[in-house]
């Protein structure tokens, strides 16, 4: 299992989780509206209201899951995060699983 970590602006959140969750990438999103963001971008810093975006897939999925986060995404440089958690519920696992193809 992976925990996907992405952030993107406010409006194009849900429909970003909806075409996962649809194409059977993820079996969940999390979206935090509200966030402010700071970041270096082309030599200034920038300051962007967000949503961060947690999602949870499988190991075989994760690249996929990269792959179209960077394809769907409106950024040029989106932050894409996989991170594998050490101790997961298996229950939550099992359903995990069964969800994404």
């Amino acid at each position: 299992m992976n925990i996907v970590i992405t952030s993107a602006p406010p409006a194009e959140s849900e429909q970003l989780v909806q075409n996962l969750l649809e194409e059977r990438l993820i079996g969940c999103g999390n979206i935090w509206g509200n966030v402010q963001s700071m970041y270096w971008w082309k030599g200034e810093i920038q300051r962007e209201p967000e949503s961060l975006i947690i999602m949870e897939t499988t190991d075989e999925l994760v690249e996929e899951v990269i792959a179209r986060i960077s394809e769907l995404h409106s950024y040029d440089v989106p932050k894409i995060l996989a991170i594998e958690p050490k101790n997961v519920y298996q229950a939550y696992h099992l359903w995990l699983e069964e969800e994404t193809k």
